[in-house]
């Protein structure tokens, strides 16, 4: 039941993070002049529609609500780029088309900043060793220390601690590091032990016997523990915000083409007669599919991990979801924003004609490109719960 809720938050905030990216090319598309025919939340078939006579998107603009709940789409007039009627798309300029076709991603841009600078103000999870923030204001927190891990049939099991358990004292000595805890427990082996703990804001003991040895390296108490650290700012939250989010957004680059790098390499690999070598691209391409996650992964396993760690977690996710809808959107993959705008500027510097037949037969090449994209990626996922 946690991982359905847990799934079903997951899925509202894609969509909603998917339609304020459409809700972005709508909106530019209509003051530049270009008429928006129908705005649509999920995909088709339609489950309900209305035509508003007047609208942010402009007048008798038809909305709809659809069966499928993976996000959403804008329908503007005249989509080719070779359509030349009066409010049309293709009709207008080049700078137009890119303005249109990029809003999305300053949609998403802009969302991520402003998550970020929210949670500054409460807190923003450091999980980069230089992550930026200003030392005139912000400081650096350090949250209690967590248990991770508790290993079976081990001391820290028997007497019930459980994942996510804050370690606050070990037999009334302050825990301020997994280094403090590591060294008590090794100095008290064998013994009994109180440890002070809070379980959801309650403060609990629980008394332990530590193991006599560590041979099998999981510890005299048998937990894995980490110690977190957060950014809290005041007036510096909006910088901080938009700091984080450059410094995400090259991060998320980076980490994408690595990724393609090592599939392409690792997918050469896989098929040379040499056995060694197609094992090592076997593990590359396996190492890849572990590193990313598609729907299944998002909603199955990363949201309700997310939605139970709380509501500061999930907001940081859906920073970090928005910010890579923002950088897929740039990439030249055809059925994309980004494809779009490289597919139209190609065109443009060789003078040549996009007609709908041409620009119909990249986006439909590139679209079945992201399909099998998406089909691989959801096998991984799938392999990830078994």
């Amino acid at each position: 039941m946690e991982i359905f809720f847990g799934a079903v938050v997951g899925l509202f905030i894609l969509v909603l993070l998917v339609v304020v990216h459409e809700l972005g090319h709508g909106i530019v598309a209509r003051r530049n002049g270009v008429g928006v025919e129908e705005f649509g939340v999920g995909f088709p078939p339609k489950a309900y529609g209305k035509k508003i006579k007047k609208s942010i998107l402009g007048k008798n603009v038809l909305f709809t609500l659809n069966w499928l709940p993976l996000g959403g789409f804008v329908r503007l007039k005249g989509e080719h780029d070779s359509a030349s009627g009066a409010g049309d798309y293709g009709a207008a300029s080049y700078w137009v088309k890119t303005k249109i076709l990029l809003a999305g991603v300053l949609m998403n841009w802009v969302t991520a900043i402003v998550l970020f600078s929210i949670i500054a103000l409460f807190g923003l999870p450091k999980v980069l060793p230089d992550q930026f923030y200003i030392s005139q204001d912000a400081t650096i927190v350090s949250k209690p220390l967590e248990v991770t891990i508790v290993s079976d049939d081990s001391p820290a099991k028997k007497a019930g601690l459980e994942q996510r358990d804050k370690l606050l004292q070990f037999n009334g000595q302050p825990l301020d590091s997994s280094a403090t805890l590591t060294q008590l427990t090794k100095d008290n082996r064998g013994e009994d032990v109180e440890i002070l703990y809070k379980r959801d804001g309650v403060e609990q003991i629980a008394t332990v016997t530590l193991r006599e040895n560590n041979d099998d390296k999981k510890g005299y108490l048998g937990v894995g523990s980490g110690q977190r650290e957060e950014i809290k700012a005041t007036w510096s939250a909006p910088i901080v915000g938009f700091g984080t989010t450059v410094q995400f957004t090259w991060l998320t680059f980076k980490g994408t083409g690595e990724a393609a790098y090592n599939f392409v390499k690792g997918s050469l690999k896989s098929i040379s007669p040499n056995e060694q070598t197609r094992q090592d691209g076997n593990q590359e391409v396996d190492t890849v599919g572990n590193s990313v996650a598609g729907p299944i992964g998002i909603l199955g396993t990363i949201f309700p991990s997310a939605r139970e760690a709380g509501f500061k977690t999930l907001l940081f996710l859906s920073a970090i979801i928005s910010l890579s809808l923002a950088v897929v959107n740039t990439l030249p993959i055809p059925a994309l924003d980004g494809g779009r705008w490289f597919t139209m500027t190609y065109f443009r510097l060789r003078k040549k004609e996009l007609t709908k037949e041409r620009e119909e037969k990249v986006q439909t090449i590139g679209f079945f490109f992201l399909i099998g994209l998406i089909l691989l990626i959801t096998a991984s996922d799938v392999g990830k719960f078994f």
